[in-house]
Parts: structure tokens; C-alpha cells; sequence
């Protein structure tokens, strides 16, 4: 696979080395890729150059790669590189990093974001997760937003505390696929029962979320920014 990263710092990098280490062939755009950048990551192919820029890209011979993945600081840039990406080199696939959590919001299949990937989600979610009972957690946000994966741990006094799985009618587009009980991850079945202190993992989307939550845990709501940084 054919991996074209724009974004040569921390995380541009931490990725390049993933992928190499996995076989496959990077290329790294970056204006600052000096001498002493390129030495990080010898194994990559570098170009010094501005990834918002057309013919930067393609001198990067966007056309002819699998991936692109937009890791620079700046979310204006990663927006610009996902959306020249799909819409003028016919990309198949586009990863873009989230800085501001606030921007989530914009990087969708509009601006030709395929995956949005925000650290600071995801890092206060598992907080949120470990010290928190009766929330629902968005943990992550699957391919145009169209899915998500979200956990809760089941609230002593839930209505469905003690209830086959069966018999439970989860909201629509709703699918419960983990139960992690004592620190054991459960494959659950429909005659396993939910039992106070469940961590439930589920698949669902973003419009069952609130009658997702609401159902297991009545008075609890969802809150998310949506406002431009």
C-alpha cells in the first residue's frame, strides 16, 4: 500500500514508522524537511514542500496512492489536504487528524474526509469512561460519521439491570457487541444477563445515541460542541 502523509511532525512521523515497519511505502510532505527531519525516518521518501499546494501534490503522485493522511497541527491544512485529496486526485481513502475537538464537526465527507481521528477525543473519553456510571461515552466515530462506537457502565438502578439481552430492544441501528464485567471482556449472548456495573460496548449511530442512553440510563443526556475554533 501506497501511503502519502502531509504533516512531518510527532505524530506525521510516529505514523510513517507504523506503516514502514508494516511494509508499506510512505511518502512524507513537509516544508520544514530539512536534512536533520529526513535522518528521523530514513526509510521514507520526503518531500519539501507546502501539501496545500496542487502541484505539491502532485509532485507527491497523490493520483497514484492508496492513502493519504492529513497529521499536520493545524486542522485548516488537513481540511485542505483531505478535500484536494478526494476531489482532484480521486483518493480512495482520506484520514484526517482532529486538533481541536471543537472543529470535528467540519471534517466529514464534504470536505473529503473519509476517517476523522481527534486525540483529544478520544484521550477525554477514556477518562470519561473510567470515572463515570450512567453516561454514554462516545468512544469512537467510524467512517463519515455514519457509525459510532460508544460505551456505558450500566447504572445500579437501570431499569434493565437483571434482563436477558434478548429480551432487550435496543434503539434502532443499535447493536451491543461487548460486556466487560470484572475486567473480563463477554462476548455477549441473547441468555447473558446485564448486571449493575457493566461496562456495554456498543455499535450505533449517532441518532440512536440519546435513545440509547435515555434507555439504559433515564435523565442522562448527551453533550457535544459543535461550534467553529
Amino acid at each position: 500500500m501506497r501511503v502519502v502523509i502531509a504533516g512531518a511532525g510527532s505524530v506525521g512521523r510516529s505514523i510513517a514508522r507504523e506503516l514502514l515497519y508494516n511494509n508499506h511505502s510512505v511518502l512524507l510532505i513537509d516544508k520544514a524537511a530539512d536534512e536533520h527531519a529526513i535522518r528521523r525516518v530514513p526509510e521514507a521518501n520526503w518531500l519539501a514542500a507546502d501539501a496545500c499546494e496542487i502541484d505539491a501534490l502532485n509532485e507527491a503522485g497523490l493520483a497514484d496512492c492508496d492513502v493519504v493522511v492529513a497529521a499536520s497541527g493545524d486542522d485548516k491544512v488537513n481540511l485542505v489536504v483531505s478535500l484536494l485529496a478526494k476531489t482532484e486526485f480521486g483518493v480512495p481513502r482520506t484520514v484526517a487528524r482532529v486538533n481541536n475537538p471543537k472543529n470535528e464537526w467540519m471534517f466529514d465527507e464534504a470536505w473529503g474526509v473519509d476517517v476523522a481521528v481527534s486525540t483529544p477525543r478520544l484521550m477525554t473519553a477514556l477518562v470519561e469512561e473510567a470515572v463515570t456510571i450512567g453516561d454514554l461515552v462516545r468512544i469512537f466515530e467510524f467512517k463519515r460519521g455514519q457509525a459510532t462506537m460508544v460505551e456505558m457502565t450500566l447504572p445500579a438502578d437501570s431499569p434493565h439491570v437483571g434482563e436477558r439481552v434478548g429480551d432487550v430492544e435496543f434503539p434502532q441501528d443499535t447493536v451491543l457487541v461487548g460486556i466487560i464485567r470484572d475486567q473480563i471482556p463477554i462476548a455477549p449472548s441473547p441468555d447473558d444477563s446485564l448486571e449493575a456495573h457493566d461496562e456495554l460496548l456498543f455499535l450505533t449511530t449517532p441518532d440512536s445515541e440519546d435513545d440509547l442512553e435515555n434507555m439504559l440510563s433515564p435523565g442522562q443526556r448527551i453533550k457535544r460542541p459543535r461550534e467553529l475554533a
